[in-house]
């Protein structure tokens, strides 16, 4: 694409027309811009988090990550508890994939309407049957409903981890609905909520990265998102 940057100097009314090719490469997210001189500035992409919620799923969770992988996609998986301690070798390749694993309570409770004892027990679960398949601890919880204790962020070492655009795929298997509700709200730096425990929604979740990646968005795992 050409494009004209007109200057003007004062006193002489001289008008220097500069002629600008741009070509996107992948550079660890970012865009080369190629000047008239030769000289290249970089510009970085802007960055959307996809996240997962309620699984891992035997029946289609393994669908998706073989969609992630063949885009070069790295996204956020928030796990039930009850549901990875049935599905060791998913979270294993969820885990060796490069994705990111979050808390998403043992039994998908409001944990608001717990008391602080058992809230407290349906994170740890979780963050125990994920150590015990990845070695490595939980760092972040989405917390079903969005409903959040803050003062369980004294006791436990969690980072929340909330939504900015969500389709609501989960009342739905029209998987064109489920895109368009993605595509048109879209903005730089959002948080996408989608489940990976639905095969519309995982149809619909590979659409739109193509649809997205096309148009110049990079996608990132939340602590990319959140530490930037």
């Amino acid at each position: 694409m050409l494009c004209m940057v007109i200057a003007w100097e004062a006193g002489g009314m001289l008008r220097e027309v500069k002629e600008r090719s741009r070509a996107q490469i992948d550079d660890g997210g970012r865009e080369e811009v190629l000047e008239a001189d030769g000289k290249a500035a970089y510009q970085e992409k802007p960055k959307l988090a996809l996240t997962f919620d309620d699984g891992p799923s035997a029946a289609y969770t393994g669908r998706l990550l073989d969609g992630l992988k063949e885009r070069g996609i790295k996204a956020t998986f928030f796990l039930i508890g009850d549901n990875a301690q049935n599905n060791p070798e998913l979270v294993k390749r969820i885990y060796e994939d490069g994705h990111v694993i979050g808390n998403h309570t043992y039994h998908h409770v409001d944990i608001t309407r717990l008391p602080d004892e058992e809230a407290v027990r349906e994170l740890e679960e979780t963050d125990r049957v994920i150590y015990e398949i990845t070695g490595e601890h939980v760092k972040y919880v989405r917390p079903p409903f969005g409903s959040w204790q803050k003062e369980l962020e004294l006791n436990l070492d969690v980072f929340p981890v909330m939504w900015s655009v969500d389709p609501l795929d989960w009342t739905t298997e029209n998987v064109d609905e489920i895109v368009n509700k993605v595509v048109t709200e879209i903005k730089e730096n959002d948080i996408i909520l989608l489940h990976d425990c639905y095969g519309s929604s995982v149809d619909a979740a590979l659409r739109i990265a193509d649809i997205l990646t096309k148009e110049g968005y990079e996608f990132v795992t939340v602590d990319e998102m959140i530490m930037n």
